[in-house]
């Protein structure tokens, strides 16, 4: 029964909570950085700042402690300044495109440096920031029914190039837009898959693998704490995100790939009521389509911070989804999303998400019912080097979904652990090793076995 899978996945992040907070001794180390993964929502603590659902590069250089980019200046040649003995003489060096995070403090010295990011364009062009990363990866074995299929080559997964202006409303009416570009071989799941006819990008291939998409295209205004966005943007449904630079972990979810959407079409608004309390409202025209009617559902839901150390965002899509997404046409239902993040200690940061997806398609036959539990636990070492646990629990249910004809209460299980280092402030490496439990055999494994299968992977993302 539900209940008690859930019961038991629960027993396994506490288990996993315990032995992380046994290996800790320094609770006085510096606060745990918020990183991307779920700085998704906290972007826009700040009026003006970018709308909950965007990931950028920006964002990643933003999870930088401050005292990590003046550890080697000029004024601070000391020992004590946080930079390792050699002082300014170090590998840390101010920075630039590599920097001495693996000499200049190792994997367990709390002293590291990662210096200054360098950027393409450190001035806006017309008003607008210009940025990107580029995304190399390598997988062992494909990873079904998700990102990463494209085994035993190292690839381009993400060649992403941004334009954004932000809309600032502080000081009245404010205007903005951003768009993206993407090149790789996540780009063919990025597209606008939502309808099968030719529609936006989703007929952009390069070859078997690769592909363009321009997931992203929208403007926005922004009045006091007031924004609306309009145009296609990411959904603010999840934890995991398309961009490379918005997770802690190279391999995504099956929840994500597979029960949440990527993208709408449509406007979403953004109220700061409070400091503790964000609201979100909007329509979208479906699910993962381009400037084409796919449906009509509404998109919603809030942030509210529980105190200063935990939070709470709860997210939910209710309408029709898809009118000609076959094999699952016309469908309408309705996703909840709920995601828990909060700090066990100044380093131990602990995320929980649970995702309950409901839907019918035009037979009014059930076309998807998928529960989704993940639990991560991140351990910041040092500002170079950090440790992550993922545990994930998706249970599915469905007819003509996933190609697999009838499913019934199919179980599928992730267990990830990865490390992220960070070379400097634009270079990031994410090894990681991932097990797949897949009980029926729906194929979530290359080999589509019963049992598990343990996979080597990780990538490489230069921000600039």
């Amino acid at each position: 029964m539900k209940f008690s899978r859930l019961a038991l996945s629960a027993m396994i992040a506490s288990a996993c909570v315990s032995g992380t907070a046994f290996g800790q001794t320094n609770r006085t180390a510096p606060r745990y950085a918020p990183a991307t993964y779920y700085s998704y929502y906290d972007e826009g603590k700040d009026a003006g700042a970018a709308s909950p659902s965007d990931t950028t590069a920006a964002a990643a250089a933003a999870t930088t402690p401050a005292t990590s980019t003046a550890c080697c200046d000029k004024d601070a040649c000391d020992l004590g300044s946080g930079c390792n003995s050699g002082g300014c003489d170090s590998l840390c060096g101010g920075g630039g495109l590599i920097g001495g995070g693996l000499l200049g403090g190792g994997l367990f010295d709390s002293r590291c440096c990662i210096g200054e990011p360098w950027k393409l364009a450190p001035c806006p062009i017309a008003g607008f920031n210009i940025g990107g990363w580029t995304n190399v990866g390598y997988h062992a074995y494909a990873n079904n029914f998700s990102f990463n299929t494209y085994p035993r080559n190292v690839q381009l997964q993400q060649q992403w190039f941004f334009a954004e202006r932000k809309a600032n409303g502080a000081d009245g009416l404010g205007i903005g837009g951003r768009i993206d570009y993407l090149y790789g071989t996540d780009a063919p799941d990025t597209q606008a898959f939502g309808l099968t006819t030719p529609n936006w990008d989703n007929t952009w291939d390069n070859g078997a693998q690769y592909g363009h998409a321009i997931p992203q295209v929208y403007g926005e205004v922004a009045m006091g704490d007031l924004s609306v966005k309009l145009g296609k943007f990411f959904t603010i449904i999840g934890n995991e995100v398309v961009a490379a630079t918005g997770n802690f972990f190279y391999s995504r979810q099956f929840t994500f790939y597979n029960a949440e959407p990527f993208t709408h079409t449509g406007a979403l608004t953004t109220y700061k009521a409070d400091d503790n309390l964000e609201l979100y409202n909007g329509y979208v025209t479906g699910w993962d389509s381009g400037f084409r009617d796919n449906g009509d559902a509404y998109l919603g839901g809030f942030k509210y911070g529980l105190n200063d150390n935990w939070s709470a965002v709860f997210s939910t899509v209710q309408g029709r989804f898809g009118e000609a997404n076959a094999p699952i046409a016309r469908e309408r239902g309705g996703l909840q999303s709920f995601i828990l993040t909060g700090k066990l200690t100044d380093k131990l940061t602990y995320i929980s998400q649970t995702d309950v997806l409901y839907t019918q398609n035009q037979n009014e036959v059930t076309a998807r019912n998928t529960f989704g539990n993940i639990n991560y636990l991140i351990y910041q070492i040092n500002d170079c080097w950090a440790f992550g646990q993922r545990f994930e629990w998706f249970n599915i249910s469905g007819t003509n979904f996933l190609t697999q004809g009838t499913l019934q209460n199919a179980d599928v299980y992730n267990y990830t652990a990865g490390l992220n280092y960070r070379a400097s402030a634009n270079l990031l490496f994410r090894p990681e090793c991932r097990w797949v439990w897949d009980k029926e055999g729906v194929g979530f494994n290359e080999e589509k076995h019963r049992w598990s299968q343990a996979a080597l992977g990780g990538d490489m993302i230069f921000t600039f």
